[in-house]
């Protein structure tokens, strides 16, 4: 009586143990385009480095590669994935880096989030969006050169 139980019980886990084994699973789905996901992390991190620390005023050449970089996130997500996360969620910004330190530092990322999209795509509705990104990164990526020539002249 315990055996036949025990196997009844057992039957629809291992059931349900093998359909999860031979499905595909979300994580696989979302693994498909891992570089996009690094680039997302990467032109957060490089947008929250651009957020002024005292709250001060933004220059233009700093609020426009802000601009570029949440118009390259969207054309990421488009190309993609959609990861959910709100375009203010980044990692923490070390609060005792100077302006110039967080300048250079957003380019670092922007450069980290190009070669992250760089791969090759087939599908030719996310070249095009591809491309974009690639547009507004670059975009980004000579603001924030213009914001370190300025503050290097000071």
């Amino acid at each position: 009586m315990k055996l036949k139980f025990i196997a009844n019980a057992l039957v629809p886990v291992f059931a349900f143990a093998m359909f999860l084994a031979v499905s595909p699973s979300s994580a696989s789905a979302g693994g498909k385009h891992p570089a996009y996901l690094h680039a997302l992390s990467d032109l957060r991190a490089a947008r929250a480095h651009l957020e002024r620390p005292d709250h001060g005023e933004l220059r233009h050449e700093e609020k426009e590669a802000i601009h570029q970089i949440n118009d390259a996130i969207d054309e990421i997500k488009k190309a993609a994935i959609e990861d959910g996360k709100d375009l203010d969620e980044h990692p923490v910004v070390d609060a005792r880096m100077d302006w110039p330190g967080r300048l250079h530092r957003a380019m670092e990322l922007l450069d980290k989030a190009h070669q992250d999209i760089a791969h090759e795509e087939d599908n030719q509705f996310a070249q095009g969006l591809q491309q974009r990104a690639f547009d507004h990164i670059d975009k980004a990526k000579h603001e924030v050169g213009e914001a370190i020539r300025t503050v290097e002249m000071r």
